[in-house]
């Protein structure tokens, strides 16, 4: 174990200094990695794609809504992304995604009519959520989801703010019926710079019952560069019955304005009754804006220490790419 721990630790310090390295192009290109005949090719495709979304969701809202969908911030995007996952000892897998929202939101007052791909609810256990490089909901299209949102004008700096939203998810049989609720809060810890985020969600859907997670999050910046972070997370899922919970310890390393290294400690257990750590590890996560804002890529190599194993050793690589079709976008942040 302790030659494994050096050689990751090895690894990871090529991997740092090969990013630190790349950081030297930032002088050369501001906005983008790419070569210009590719740019010549990725750029015309996405701003075409990216028009058709915002055309196709203010078209769709003044329908339902009214003219001023036409003017009105709107909140609708689509992502492409490709993920290759590899866990030493189990097969390599592949995974090409779609995530997508239709936001309307002019049919009514703090109401939103919303269409996006599959909901938070579906993105399976705390281990595969916490290994994946990217927080969003599962990317694939098992279903559509329809519904209203019932916004709430609070600020979460200063009180509790609740949303609710209903609606029903399209399956190729028959529609399934849901029902959500957010609740949010954020705490500054007094005149420290130390904050407090809670998010929590309760849900039911038809065909799957219901559904818990609370995530708390205290971190705090580290002057200009740095951000430390505690993540607690907790879940219960009426499908399978147990209690799940995780616990992370991360730092984040800004290099420049499109570069963020992201060093993790991460713990997964579960059950309550009789309460096991199934797998600890520690990762390092490179992410870079490679095209004018809307283009990343993540690297992210690991070392596992799963509990099905005896706590033996095992090595993981995680690489994504990613290309947002929507207007604004701000995605390299801690």
């Amino acid at each position: 174990m302790n030659v494994l721990a050096a050689v990751f630790i090895m690894c990871c310090a090529t991997f740092f200094t090969l990013g630190c390295m790349a950081e030297s192009l930032e002088q050369r290109s501001k906005v983008s990695d790419l070569p210009v005949w590719a740019s010549g090719y990725v750029e015309p495709f996405h701003a075409d794609l990216t028009q058709w979304v915002e055309n196709s969701s203010r078209s769709l809202d003044s329908f339902f809504g009214s003219t001023d969908a036409l003017t009105v911030e709107n909140d609708s995007y689509l992502r492409l992304s490709y993920e290759v996952e590899w866990f030493e000892g189990r097969t390599k897998d592949h995974n090409l995604g779609v995530r997508f929202r239709l936001d309307l939101p002019t049919t009514e007052e703090r109401f939103r009519f919303v269409i996006e791909s599959e909901p938070e609810e579906y993105r399976g256990d705390l281990a595969g959520q916490e290994t994946s490089l990217n927080k969003d909901p599962d990317r694939s299209l098992r279903g559509i989801l329809i519904g209203i949102n019932r916004l709430s004008d609070r600020d979460k700096r200063k009180q509790w703010n609740a949303e609710f939203s209903a609606g029903i998810k399209l399956r190729l049989v028959f529609p399934d019926p849901y029902v959500r609720s957010v609740i949010q809060r954020q705490w500054a810890l007094g005149t420290s710079p130390w904050q407090l985020h809670s998010d929590n969600r309760i849900s039911w859907f038809n065909r799957d019952g219901y559904s818990a997670r609370t995530r708390w999050d205290v971190g705090r910046p580290l002057g200009e560069q740095y951000y430390f972070r505690l993540l607690n997370n907790v879940q219960w899922r009426e499908t399978e019955d147990t209690l799940e919970y995780s616990q992370a310890l991360e730092l984040n390393h800004r290099l420049s304005p499109r570069s963020i290294f992201r060093y993790s400690a991460v713990v997964l257990g579960e059950s309550a009754s009789n309460p096991a750590i199934e797998d600890i590890y520690f990762e390092l996560r490179y992410r870079r804006n490679i095209h004018q804002g809307f283009t990343f890529i993540d690297i992210a190599p690991s070392l596992h220490f799963p509990r099905e194993d005896d706590r033996k050793p095992h090595w993981a690589l995680n690489i994504s790419i990613e290309m947002y079709f929507r207007r604004y976008i701000d995605r390299a942040s801690f």
